[in-house]
């Protein structure tokens, strides 16, 4: 830790209010001998302490910080008690079984996610820094997760995005350790999942609407239900296993589809959820064409929008979709609905679903609103740790 990154006079304003990042453009200069992705010393402008982090002026987030205090060097140990903390929150407020164990800045540990599948680790490392320390964390985590019973079998490595480039590294995929069986079983909210780390999106599974899908559960009973954008059929499930007369799942993926399939032969429900390969664009106007209309409509899309450029379009997207399932929806039906952008501020998601409400002729009575579990927790210093938006509707026509 032998560099030292001074800022600017005025600059830092996110890091004083209790964030994790400095961006390139606050930082005045860097004193001392470094290689990127080292541990730095950070100063204000005046020389007063701000913290440790560390440092690659490649990417546009120069320093992730990772302590605020002196004393808090960044050894072995130090990196030992961010996991042991990050695992006594999840053991306080989550079901365990399967769970995001740690979530970059939000546990202190920037760049880096950890999710838990049963007996199976998945880790996505996003920064150069966390990269180097990555090998002692996940030794570590392993430890603390011993301690508790549990035997970690295999971890694969999801660190496959492509803003690793922006970061000077590579993007790479693969079991880290010994060969194991990357298809692991898992059950949540008593349901049966087979989740594919090596090829299934990011980390294998969504575990951050473990909550809200089962917050549908209880519209569901003997009712039609349409779970657009279904993925792996995660929702579509919960609304079978809750007592739903039908459900059908809609994704473009085939792989998603086949393998939704496979988890509801899984649970035994594959005479009442079925699935759809087919664009959730083109599909709602058909089925709004032919008459269709369901129970419960469920939306659940990918992030529209993954930057603050591309944000008008998504509100068009988002407009879209929420218009179409309001339409199907009967009179009195309900309506789930979600962002996953974080740049879809909550203002904004719900303004558009407003206005899409407005467009359909639809009155809206909010049920509830919800956001990520608690296993992905809200930094709330650090905007970027909210990111999940989902609203439950009950949808009834104007009067």
């Amino acid at each position: 830790m032998g560099a030292t990154v001074i800022l600017k006079k005025g600059e830092g304003r996110t890091l004083k209010r209790g964030g994790a990042w400095i961006f390139d453009n606050e930082i005045a200069r860097v004193e001392g001998g470094f290689q990127n992705g080292d541990i730095v010393e950070v100063q204000d402008f005046d020389g007063y302490f701000m913290g440790w982090g560390f440092y690659n002026p490649q990417s546009k987030i120069s320093v992730r910080m990772m302590s605020r205090k002196r004393e808090n060097t960044i050894t072995e140990a130090f990196l030992e008690k961010r996991v042991r903390n990050a695992w006594e929150y999840r053991k306080q407020t989550v079901d365990t079984a399967c769970c995001r164990v740690i979530f970059g800045e939000a546990d202190w540990l920037p760049g880096l996610v950890v999710d838990k599948f049963a007996d199976v680790l998945v880790v996505e490392s996003l920064a150069l820094g966390i990269d180097r320390l990555k090998p002692v964390i996940l030794d570590k985590l392993c430890g603390v997760l011993a301690e508790d019973g549990i035997k970690i079998r295999g971890i694969y490595e999801r660190s496959d995005a492509k803003v690793r480039l922006q970061e000077g590294m590579e993007r790479f995929k693969g079991i880290i350790g010994e060969p194991f069986d990357t298809k692991v079983e898992i059950v949540e909210n008593g349901v049966k999942y087979i989740v594919d780390v090596e090829e299934g999106q990011k980390t294998g599974f969504f575990l951050d609407q473990k909550y809200n899908r089962q917050a549908i559960r209880r519209l569901c009973p003997g009712k039609t239900v349409l779970d657009c954008f279904t993925h792996t059929g995660s929702f579509a499930l919960n609304a079978g296993m809750a007592g739903a007369r039908s459900v059908l799942g809609v994704d473009a993926s085939m792989t998603a589809i086949a393998q939704a399939q496979e988890n509801a032969a899984l649970n035994g429900l594959s005479d009442r959820v079925r699935f759809r390969c087919a664009d959730v664009f083109e599909l709602l106007p058909e089925l709004e064409q032919k008459g269709e209309t369901y129970d419960v409509v469920i939306l659940d899309p990918p992030a529209f929008t993954k930057s603050r450029n591309s944000v008008k379009g998504a509100v068009k997207g988002y407009r879209e979709i929420n218009l179409r399932g309001m339409k199907l929806v009967r009179d009195g039906g309900f309506l789930a609905t979600c962002s996953c952008s974080h740049f879809m501020n909550p203002e904004l998601f719900a303004k558009t679903i407003r206005e899409a409400a407005h467009g359909a002729h639809k009155r809206l009575l909010q049920v509830e609103f919800r956001t990520q579990a608690s296993d992905h927790p809200i930094l709330w210093a650090a905007e970027e740790s909210y990111y999940l938006k989902f609203y439950i509707f009950q949808v009834c026509e104007e009067v």
